[in-house]
């Protein structure tokens, strides 16, 4: 692992970087200071990636090389999978890495060493962690762009985290920038995925809606696939079954159950309420704005085990959605990966998906915000 990564000062910090020339302020502590940021992020990367921590492991030289070309504003990460500090027995911080023992101390050495190295050393962190190795969320921004707020949960309250990591909220001054970790549907009665997920819906409508003062950059893991040209092979998705299980439903009765049927993500159910999310919400699905046709190579997001029923099967379930305001400003929406051997996936079952906007006009960033 050393070969890869810079020592971190003994102190624990990791060295600042350079700013490119320009005439940016920083106070005491070598941070951009909120009059010096003028400037708005501009290029946009979103990931599940699986487990951070597996990423930085085993696929780092690789996806490091991703970022460093690609060289982004914004990095949204899903599914850290790293806990949140916090003893046994004691109230968690999800905003911290656990380290209160050798295993997780030794876990987030490893995580901060490669976040001390370039290119991710140019990046202010925020997390938003479970208690446990699942789900969780972090949100990386260049520090020459310094947000004017962040909050970890729909309701915009201060230090409250959602269940489970799933939101960070970036507020700038003419967007919000929304990195989710959407629930996915499930196959058992059990965890009460159908309610759960019906449940985040309503609320992330009611988010949308009450928050459209200004344009919105929606990104990370939605979990869904909205049409059928957003997966390989609709007719199996469409049918797809666990064992045979098929989700009950008591309380909305059988029209309903049937909309539930399916592989997860694709249940009619859910791409119904996605859609009415888009359309109330005044949102744009950046991705298929640009790729109108199917691209049965690389078009979709997601791509099952290489071994197995799902072998082949894809879908698209990581997104950029962006408030029509913008529509004119998307210069492009591109996933990258490609094919049954998962040709930049970097380790995980998804791949990175970018978006590029254009510098906004002074008239244009009035209206953004105004109109």
């Amino acid at each position: 692992m050393k070969r890869f990564f810079q020592p971190v000062e003994k102190d624990g910090s990791a060295k600042k970087p350079a700013i490119s020339p320009s005439k940016k302020d920083k106070d005491e502590n070598g941070e951009i200071s909120e009059d010096s940021t003028t400037k708005e992020p501009l290029k946009f990367l979103t990931w599940n990636a699986n487990s951070f921590l597996l990423r930085v492991k085993n696929n780092w030289p690789e996806f490091t090389n991703f970022v460093t070309s690609f060289d982004p504003d914004v990095i949204a990460i899903q599914e850290v999978r790293m806990p949140a500090a916090g003893s046994k027995g004691a109230p968690k911080n999800p905003a911290e890495l656990k380290d209160d023992n050798s295993s997780s101390r030794a876990e987030k050495q490893i995580m901060m060493r490669a976040l001390s190295s370039p290119p991710f050393q140019n990046y202010r962190v925020w997390w938003s962690l479970s208690d446990s190795k699942y789900a969780g969320t972090a949100l990386f921004v260049k520090k020459c762009f310094q947000p004017k707020s962040v909050f970890f949960n729909l309701d915009k309250k201060a230090s409250k985290h959602e269940t489970d990591g799933r939101v960070i909220l970036a507020e700038f001054e003419t967007f919000r920038v929304l990195n989710t970790y959407v629930p996915n549907n499930g196959w058992t009665e059990e965890e009460n995925s159908f309610p759960r997920r019906r449940k985040w819906d309503k609320r992330i409508l009611e988010f949308v809606l009450q928050n459209s003062d200004k344009p919105l950059i929606w990104c990370g893991d939605l979990n869904v696939s909205h049409e059928e040209i957003d997966v390989s092979h609709p007719e199996f998705f469409s049918a797809a079954k666990q064992n045979g299980y098929v989700p009950p439903n008591k309380e909305d009765g059988t029209i309903l159950m049937m909309q539930d049927c399916g592989q997860p993500g694709f249940t009619l159910a859910e791409r119904k309420r996605f859609g009415n999310i888009l359309k109330q919400g005044k949102l744009i699905d950046a991705y298929r704005l640009l790729h109108e046709e199917k691209d049965t190579e690389r078009g979709f997001s997601w791509s099952g085990n290489p071994i197995g029923k799902y072998r082949g099967k894809r879908m698209r379930i990581d997104y950029f959605i962006v408030s029509e305001k913008l529509k004119d400003r998307i210069l492009a929406c591109e996933i990258h990966g490609q094919g049954i051997e998962l040709k930049g996936f970097y380790g995980s079952d998804h791949c990175p998906v970018t978006l590029v906007l254009s510098e906004a006009s002074p008239k244009s960033r009035e209206s953004e915000i105004s109109s």
